[in-house]
């Protein structure tokens, strides 16, 4: 199986917190985040991209897709806060040539005074760790 996970994990997060040094950022499933901002960037796929597999049946590339899910709870600005924090890590994984499939706000289910945005990416990843927009 190809797994950079965690290299993209680490790509992402040590930028994120340059760029907002306060930020909580995991790279599991949050459901009540212990500080905010929070952010997590989990992948939620990975899958043998078949059209490049061997007849032996070995993996040339997979296709991944991350889920990234952004929460504020400020009082004045958390739309506003969430949407900053989207669009820097938004520009960082273009970079890293994935592909936006969506972007949006959803009701965050645990607490109505947080505001929580969630984002799905994709790509596809050789063996030998490059990564292709799909």
């Amino acid at each position: 199986m190809i797994d950079m996970e965690t290299e993209i994990f680490s790509e992402v997060s040590s930028k994120v917190r340059e760029e907002f040094p306060e930020i909580y950022i995991t790279g599991e499933d949050v459901k009540a985040p212990p500080s905010f901002p929070c952010v997590s960037l989990i992948e939620i796929d990975n899958a043998t991209f078949r059209n490049s597999q061997t007849n032996e049946s070995k993996e040339n590339h997979v296709a991944v897709s991350y889920e990234v899910n952004i929460y504020s709870n400020k009082l004045k600005g958390r739309k506003a806060e969430c949407k900053k924090i989207a669009a820097f890590i938004d520009e960082i994984l273009m970079r890293l040539n994935f592909t936006r499939m969506m972007l949006e706000p959803v009701p965050n289910q645990e607490e109505v005074n947080i505001y929580r945005m969630l984002g799905r990416y994709r790509a596809v990843i050789s063996k030998h760790k490059v990564i292709y927009r799909r």
